[in-house]
Protein backbone atom coordinates (compact mmCIF):
# COMPACT_ATOMS: atom_id res chain seq x y z
CA UNK A 1 0.00 0.00 0.00
CA UNK A 2 1.29 3.46 -0.89
CA UNK A 3 2.36 5.42 2.20
CA UNK A 4 0.80 8.87 2.28
CA UNK A 5 2.73 11.75 3.85
CA UNK A 6 2.19 12.04 7.59
CA UNK A 7 0.12 8.88 7.92
CA UNK A 8 0.98 6.26 10.54
CA UNK A 9 3.47 3.95 8.93
CA UNK A 10 2.24 0.41 8.37
CA UNK A 11 -1.27 1.01 9.73
CA UNK A 12 -4.15 -0.59 7.80
CA UNK A 13 -7.46 0.83 9.02
CA UNK A 14 -11.02 -0.19 8.23
CA UNK A 15 -9.76 -3.54 6.88
CA UNK A 16 -7.99 -1.70 4.06
CA UNK A 17 -11.34 -1.14 2.38
CA UNK A 18 -10.80 2.42 1.16
CA UNK A 19 -7.59 1.85 -0.77
CA UNK A 20 -8.37 2.96 -4.36
CA UNK A 21 -12.11 3.17 -3.65
CA UNK A 22 -13.99 5.90 -5.54
CA UNK A 23 -15.82 7.83 -2.80
CA UNK A 24 -18.19 10.79 -3.02
CA UNK A 25 -18.60 13.15 -0.07
CA UNK A 26 -21.50 15.58 -0.35
CA UNK A 27 -21.06 18.64 1.83
CA UNK A 28 -17.29 18.27 1.56
CA UNK A 29 -16.70 22.00 2.11
CA UNK A 30 -18.30 21.85 5.57
CA UNK A 31 -16.66 21.02 8.89
CA UNK A 32 -17.41 17.29 9.12
CA UNK A 33 -17.21 16.81 5.36
CA UNK A 34 -13.71 18.27 5.20
CA UNK A 35 -12.40 16.08 8.03
CA UNK A 36 -13.97 13.02 6.41
CA UNK A 37 -12.61 13.85 2.97
CA UNK A 38 -9.07 14.29 4.24
CA UNK A 39 -9.17 11.09 6.27
CA UNK A 40 -10.47 9.19 3.22
CA UNK A 41 -7.58 10.54 1.16
CA UNK A 42 -5.11 9.34 3.78
CA UNK A 43 -6.77 5.91 3.61
CA UNK A 44 -6.00 5.74 -0.10
CA UNK A 45 -9.42 6.61 -1.50
CA UNK A 46 -10.12 8.55 -4.67
CA UNK A 47 -12.14 11.35 -3.10
CA UNK A 48 -14.73 13.40 -4.98
CA UNK A 49 -16.52 16.32 -3.37
CA UNK A 50 -19.94 17.76 -4.16
CA UNK A 51 -21.20 20.82 -2.34
CA UNK A 52 -21.97 24.48 -2.39
CA UNK A 53 -18.95 26.73 -1.74
CA UNK A 54 -17.56 26.69 1.81
CA UNK A 55 -20.17 28.29 4.10
CA UNK A 56 -17.67 30.30 6.16
CA UNK A 57 -14.33 32.05 5.86
CA UNK A 58 -12.00 30.86 7.27
CA UNK A 59 -12.77 27.15 6.89
CA UNK A 60 -11.13 23.73 7.01
CA UNK A 61 -11.74 23.03 3.32
CA UNK A 62 -9.13 25.63 2.33
CA UNK A 63 -6.56 23.78 4.45
CA UNK A 64 -7.12 20.37 2.85
CA UNK A 65 -8.32 21.23 -0.66
CA UNK A 66 -5.12 21.08 -2.68
CA UNK A 67 -4.04 17.66 -1.42
CA UNK A 68 -7.34 15.83 -1.09
CA UNK A 69 -9.77 15.79 -4.01
CA UNK A 70 -9.75 14.01 -7.37
CA UNK A 71 -12.64 16.30 -8.35
CA UNK A 72 -14.93 18.90 -6.81
CA UNK A 73 -18.40 19.79 -8.05
CA UNK A 74 -20.24 22.95 -7.05
CA UNK A 75 -23.81 21.71 -6.83
CA UNK A 76 -26.98 22.43 -4.86
CA UNK A 77 -28.49 19.09 -3.84
CA UNK A 78 -31.94 20.63 -4.37
CA UNK A 79 -31.14 20.60 -8.12
CA UNK A 80 -31.94 17.02 -9.20
CA UNK A 81 -30.72 17.43 -12.79
CA UNK A 82 -27.33 18.85 -11.79
CA UNK A 83 -26.95 16.26 -9.04
CA UNK A 84 -27.71 13.39 -11.44
CA UNK A 85 -25.20 14.71 -13.98
CA UNK A 86 -22.48 14.92 -11.32
CA UNK A 87 -23.12 11.39 -10.03
CA UNK A 88 -23.17 9.97 -13.53
CA UNK A 89 -19.71 11.42 -14.12
CA UNK A 90 -18.23 10.32 -10.80
CA UNK A 91 -19.77 6.81 -10.60
CA UNK A 92 -19.04 6.50 -6.86
CA UNK A 93 -18.71 3.15 -5.09
CA UNK A 94 -19.38 4.75 -1.70
CA UNK A 95 -21.38 7.90 -0.91
CA UNK A 96 -21.22 9.80 2.37
CA UNK A 97 -24.09 12.27 2.27
CA UNK A 98 -23.36 15.19 4.62
CA UNK A 99 -24.70 18.13 2.59
CA UNK A 100 -27.26 19.86 4.80
CA UNK A 101 -28.44 23.02 6.50
CA UNK A 102 -26.86 22.22 9.89
CA UNK A 103 -27.71 25.16 12.17
CA UNK A 104 -30.68 24.97 14.56
CA UNK A 105 -31.21 28.72 14.96
CA UNK A 106 -30.99 29.33 11.20
CA UNK A 107 -33.92 26.94 10.74
CA UNK A 108 -36.13 29.53 12.48
CA UNK A 109 -35.07 32.14 9.92
CA UNK A 110 -35.03 29.86 6.84
CA UNK A 111 -37.49 27.04 7.58
CA UNK A 112 -38.25 26.14 3.95
CA UNK A 113 -34.59 26.16 2.95
CA UNK A 114 -33.85 23.88 5.91
CA UNK A 115 -36.56 21.39 5.00
CA UNK A 116 -35.81 21.48 1.28
CA UNK A 117 -32.07 21.00 1.77
CA UNK A 118 -32.17 18.34 4.45
CA UNK A 119 -35.16 16.21 3.44
CA UNK A 120 -35.80 16.94 -0.23
CA UNK A 121 -32.07 17.17 -0.95
CA UNK A 122 -31.64 13.66 0.41
CA UNK A 123 -34.55 12.46 -1.72
CA UNK A 124 -32.84 13.96 -4.77
CA UNK A 125 -29.58 12.18 -3.99
CA UNK A 126 -31.27 8.81 -3.55
CA UNK A 127 -33.39 9.33 -6.66
CA UNK A 128 -30.26 10.12 -8.69
CA UNK A 129 -28.58 6.95 -7.39
CA UNK A 130 -31.73 4.97 -8.22
CA UNK A 131 -32.10 6.31 -11.76
CA UNK A 132 -28.42 5.74 -12.53
CA UNK A 133 -28.58 2.26 -10.89
CA UNK A 134 -25.35 2.88 -8.97
CA UNK A 135 -24.52 -0.16 -6.86
CA UNK A 136 -22.87 1.81 -4.09
CA UNK A 137 -22.99 1.96 -0.31
CA UNK A 138 -24.83 5.15 0.73
CA UNK A 139 -24.39 6.57 4.24
CA UNK A 140 -26.91 9.35 4.99
CA UNK A 141 -25.72 11.50 7.89
CA UNK A 142 -28.53 13.00 9.96
CA UNK A 143 -28.37 14.08 13.62
CA UNK A 144 -29.19 13.15 17.20
CA UNK A 145 -31.86 15.86 16.88
CA UNK A 146 -33.94 13.52 14.69
CA UNK A 147 -35.49 11.88 17.77
CA UNK A 148 -38.74 12.99 19.38
CA UNK A 149 -37.00 14.56 22.37
CA UNK A 150 -38.90 14.05 25.61
CA UNK A 151 -36.16 15.66 27.74
CA UNK A 152 -35.64 12.44 29.66
CA UNK A 153 -32.51 10.96 31.23
CA UNK A 154 -32.59 7.82 29.07
CA UNK A 155 -30.39 7.54 25.99
CA UNK A 156 -32.28 7.28 22.71
CA UNK A 157 -32.01 4.01 20.79
CA UNK A 158 -32.22 3.62 17.04
CA UNK A 159 -35.80 2.32 17.23
CA UNK A 160 -37.11 5.23 19.31
CA UNK A 161 -39.65 7.60 17.78
CA UNK A 162 -38.52 10.25 15.32
CA UNK A 163 -39.85 13.79 15.55
CA UNK A 164 -38.78 17.32 16.35
CA UNK A 165 -40.02 20.37 18.25
CA UNK A 166 -38.19 22.82 15.99
CA UNK A 167 -37.84 23.00 12.20
CA UNK A 168 -34.26 21.74 12.21
CA UNK A 169 -35.10 18.66 14.28
CA UNK A 170 -38.16 17.98 12.16
CA UNK A 171 -36.09 18.22 8.99
CA UNK A 172 -33.67 15.62 10.34
CA UNK A 173 -36.52 13.31 11.33
CA UNK A 174 -37.96 13.80 7.84
CA UNK A 175 -34.56 12.99 6.31
CA UNK A 176 -34.56 9.70 8.21
CA UNK A 177 -38.00 8.84 6.87
CA UNK A 178 -37.00 9.78 3.32
CA UNK A 179 -33.96 7.49 3.46
CA UNK A 180 -35.93 4.61 4.96
CA UNK A 181 -38.82 4.86 2.52
CA UNK A 182 -36.60 5.20 -0.57
CA UNK A 183 -34.58 2.20 0.55
CA UNK A 184 -37.60 0.00 1.25
CA UNK A 185 -39.48 1.05 -1.89
CA UNK A 186 -36.67 1.03 -4.44
CA UNK A 187 -33.28 -0.11 -3.17
CA UNK A 188 -34.07 -3.24 -1.15
CA UNK A 189 -35.94 -5.06 -3.95
CA UNK A 190 -33.49 -4.06 -6.71
CA UNK A 191 -30.29 -6.17 -6.87
CA UNK A 192 -28.66 -3.48 -8.98
CA UNK A 193 -28.73 -1.04 -6.04
CA UNK A 194 -26.69 -1.10 -2.85
CA UNK A 195 -27.63 -0.49 0.80
CA UNK A 196 -28.75 2.84 2.26
CA UNK A 197 -28.31 3.53 5.97
CA UNK A 198 -28.65 6.56 8.24
CA UNK A 199 -26.21 7.56 10.98
CA UNK A 200 -26.73 9.86 13.96
CA UNK A 201 -24.03 11.53 16.04
CA UNK A 202 -23.93 13.71 19.13
CA UNK A 203 -22.79 17.33 19.41
CA UNK A 204 -19.65 17.17 17.31
CA UNK A 205 -16.67 19.37 18.10
CA UNK A 206 -13.18 19.65 16.64
CA UNK A 207 -10.84 22.03 14.89
CA UNK A 208 -12.01 23.68 11.69
CA UNK A 209 -15.64 24.41 12.56
CA UNK A 210 -16.37 28.10 11.95
CA UNK A 211 -20.18 28.03 11.81
CA UNK A 212 -22.17 30.84 13.38
CA UNK A 213 -24.42 29.99 16.35
CA UNK A 214 -22.41 26.95 17.44
CA UNK A 215 -20.91 27.15 20.88
CA UNK A 216 -17.32 26.10 20.09
CA UNK A 217 -16.66 28.32 17.04
CA UNK A 218 -18.47 31.21 18.76
CA UNK A 219 -16.14 30.80 21.73
CA UNK A 220 -13.07 30.53 19.51
CA UNK A 221 -13.95 33.78 17.72
CA UNK A 222 -14.21 35.50 21.10
CA UNK A 223 -10.88 34.08 22.27
CA UNK A 224 -9.15 35.20 19.07
CA UNK A 225 -10.60 38.69 19.59
CA UNK A 226 -9.65 38.69 23.33
CA UNK A 227 -13.30 39.13 24.28
CA UNK A 228 -15.46 37.36 26.90
CA UNK A 229 -17.28 34.25 25.73
CA UNK A 230 -21.05 34.81 25.68
CA UNK A 231 -23.00 31.65 26.50
CA UNK A 232 -26.73 31.62 25.81
CA UNK A 233 -27.67 28.22 27.27
CA UNK A 234 -25.09 27.20 29.90
CA UNK A 235 -27.28 24.58 31.60
CA UNK A 236 -28.18 22.61 28.46
CA UNK A 237 -26.71 19.11 28.53
CA UNK A 238 -25.30 17.68 25.31
CA UNK A 239 -23.44 14.50 24.26
CA UNK A 240 -20.13 16.11 23.24
CA UNK A 241 -17.76 14.17 20.98
CA UNK A 242 -14.76 14.85 18.78
CA UNK A 243 -15.46 14.80 15.06
CA UNK A 244 -13.12 11.83 14.51
CA UNK A 245 -15.32 9.68 16.76
CA UNK A 246 -18.43 9.71 14.59
CA UNK A 247 -16.38 9.67 11.38
CA UNK A 248 -14.66 6.45 12.44
CA UNK A 249 -18.13 4.96 12.90
CA UNK A 250 -19.31 6.10 9.47
CA UNK A 251 -16.16 4.75 7.81
CA UNK A 252 -16.33 1.40 9.58
CA UNK A 253 -20.03 0.94 8.87
CA UNK A 254 -19.58 1.60 5.14
CA UNK A 255 -16.62 -0.79 4.99
CA UNK A 256 -18.61 -3.52 6.72
CA UNK A 257 -21.70 -2.96 4.57
CA UNK A 258 -19.63 -3.52 1.44
CA UNK A 259 -19.33 -7.19 2.45
CA UNK A 260 -22.91 -7.69 3.67
CA UNK A 261 -26.15 -8.76 2.02
CA UNK A 262 -29.14 -6.43 2.16
CA UNK A 263 -30.75 -8.69 4.75
CA UNK A 264 -27.88 -7.94 7.14
CA UNK A 265 -28.75 -6.38 10.52
CA UNK A 266 -26.19 -3.71 9.61
CA UNK A 267 -28.62 -2.26 7.07
CA UNK A 268 -30.39 0.17 9.36
CA UNK A 269 -29.86 3.33 11.44
CA UNK A 270 -26.88 3.65 13.80
CA UNK A 271 -26.02 6.01 16.64
CA UNK A 272 -22.36 6.97 16.95
CA UNK A 273 -22.34 9.01 20.14
CA UNK A 274 -19.97 9.44 23.10
CA UNK A 275 -19.80 7.63 26.41
CA UNK A 276 -22.26 8.70 29.12
CA UNK A 277 -19.49 10.66 30.87
CA UNK A 278 -19.39 13.08 27.91
CA UNK A 279 -22.98 14.20 28.51
CA UNK A 280 -22.08 17.51 30.07
CA UNK A 281 -23.67 20.97 30.37
CA UNK A 282 -22.52 23.74 28.06
CA UNK A 283 -21.02 25.52 31.07
CA UNK A 284 -18.63 22.62 31.68
CA UNK A 285 -17.59 22.60 28.01
CA UNK A 286 -16.78 26.31 28.15
CA UNK A 287 -14.82 25.99 31.39
CA UNK A 288 -12.75 23.15 29.92
CA UNK A 289 -12.05 25.23 26.83
CA UNK A 290 -10.84 28.11 28.99
CA UNK A 291 -8.48 25.79 30.86
CA UNK A 292 -6.72 25.19 27.52
CA UNK A 293 -7.01 28.78 26.17
CA UNK A 294 -7.40 31.27 29.05
CA UNK A 295 -10.24 33.77 28.93
CA UNK A 296 -13.57 34.62 30.55
CA UNK A 297 -17.20 33.80 29.88
CA UNK A 298 -20.51 35.48 30.69
CA UNK A 299 -24.01 34.05 30.98
CA UNK A 300 -26.27 35.49 28.26
CA UNK A 301 -29.26 33.24 28.86
CA UNK A 302 -32.35 34.54 27.07
CA UNK A 303 -35.72 33.14 28.21
CA UNK A 304 -37.26 34.36 24.95
CA UNK A 305 -34.73 32.63 22.68
CA UNK A 306 -35.96 30.06 20.12
CA UNK A 307 -36.49 26.59 21.56
CA UNK A 308 -33.48 24.31 21.87
CA UNK A 309 -33.48 21.00 23.75
CA UNK A 310 -31.93 21.08 27.21
CA UNK A 311 -31.23 17.35 27.55
CA UNK A 312 -30.27 14.78 24.91
CA UNK A 313 -28.31 11.52 24.93
CA UNK A 314 -27.65 8.68 22.48
CA UNK A 315 -27.39 4.95 23.15
CA UNK A 316 -24.44 3.33 21.34
CA UNK A 317 -25.23 -0.25 22.34
CA UNK A 318 -26.07 -1.25 18.77
CA UNK A 319 -22.80 0.09 17.34
CA UNK A 320 -20.88 -1.73 20.05
CA UNK A 321 -22.71 -5.02 19.60
CA UNK A 322 -22.77 -5.18 15.78
CA UNK A 323 -19.66 -3.23 14.80
CA UNK A 324 -17.39 -3.38 17.83
CA UNK A 325 -17.33 0.42 17.67
CA UNK A 326 -16.72 2.47 20.81
CA UNK A 327 -15.54 6.05 21.51
CA UNK A 328 -11.81 6.68 21.91
CA UNK A 329 -11.26 10.17 23.37
CA UNK A 330 -13.07 11.08 26.57
CA UNK A 331 -14.67 14.48 27.16
CA UNK A 332 -11.64 16.49 28.33
CA UNK A 333 -9.35 15.01 25.67
CA UNK A 334 -11.84 15.88 22.92
CA UNK A 335 -11.91 19.49 24.12
CA UNK A 336 -8.14 19.67 24.51
CA UNK A 337 -7.64 18.46 20.93
CA UNK A 338 -10.27 20.86 19.63
CA UNK A 339 -8.77 23.92 21.29
CA UNK A 340 -5.23 22.86 20.30
CA UNK A 341 -6.23 22.90 16.60
CA UNK A 342 -7.68 26.40 16.69
CA UNK A 343 -4.93 27.79 18.88
CA UNK A 344 -2.26 26.33 16.60
CA UNK A 345 -3.83 27.95 13.55
CA UNK A 346 -4.85 31.34 14.91
CA UNK A 347 -2.61 32.17 17.87
CA UNK A 348 0.54 30.11 17.35
CA UNK A 349 0.41 30.46 13.52
CA UNK A 350 1.43 26.86 12.84
CA UNK A 351 3.14 26.79 9.40
CA UNK A 352 1.54 23.51 8.25
CA UNK A 353 -2.02 23.02 9.47
CA UNK A 354 -2.48 20.14 7.03
CA UNK A 355 0.20 18.17 8.83
CA UNK A 356 -1.19 19.24 12.21
CA UNK A 357 -4.61 17.94 11.13
CA UNK A 358 -2.99 14.67 10.07
CA UNK A 359 -1.22 14.40 13.42
CA UNK A 360 -4.57 14.49 15.22
CA UNK A 361 -5.91 11.70 13.01
CA UNK A 362 -2.73 9.69 13.71
CA UNK A 363 -3.04 10.23 17.47
CA UNK A 364 -6.70 9.25 17.41
CA UNK A 365 -5.95 6.11 15.40
CA UNK A 366 -3.12 5.11 17.71
CA UNK A 367 -5.40 5.55 20.74
CA UNK A 368 -8.01 3.34 19.02
CA UNK A 369 -5.37 0.67 18.40
CA UNK A 370 -4.38 0.71 22.05
CA UNK A 371 -8.05 0.13 22.91
CA UNK A 372 -8.04 -2.81 20.46
CA UNK A 373 -10.94 -1.40 18.45
CA UNK A 374 -11.61 -3.59 15.45
CA UNK A 375 -11.55 -0.89 12.77
CA UNK A 376 -8.05 0.24 13.80
CA UNK A 377 -6.45 -3.23 13.78
CA UNK A 378 -4.94 -5.19 10.86
CA UNK A 379 -7.50 -7.02 8.75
Amino acid sequence: MEQRPGALEGVVMFAGFYEKQRVLVTGHTGFKGAWLSYWLKQLGAEVHGLSLPAPTHPNLHEVIQASTFASESVCDIRDLAALTTALQKIQPLVIFHLAAQPIVRRSYVEPLETLETNALGTAHLLEAVRKLELKCVTIVVTSDKCYENREWDFAYRENDALGGHDIYSMSKGATELVAQSWYRSFFAPNPKLGPVVTVRAGNVIGGGDYAVDRIVPDCIRALIAHQPLTVRNPRAVRPWQHVLECLSGYLWLAARLSREAKASPLVGPFNFGPEASARQPVRRLVEEMLSAWPGQWVDHSDPNAPHEATLLALSIEKAGALLGWYPVWEFTEAIRRTVAWYRSRHELKHPDMLRFTQSQIDDYTEAARRKRLTWALPA
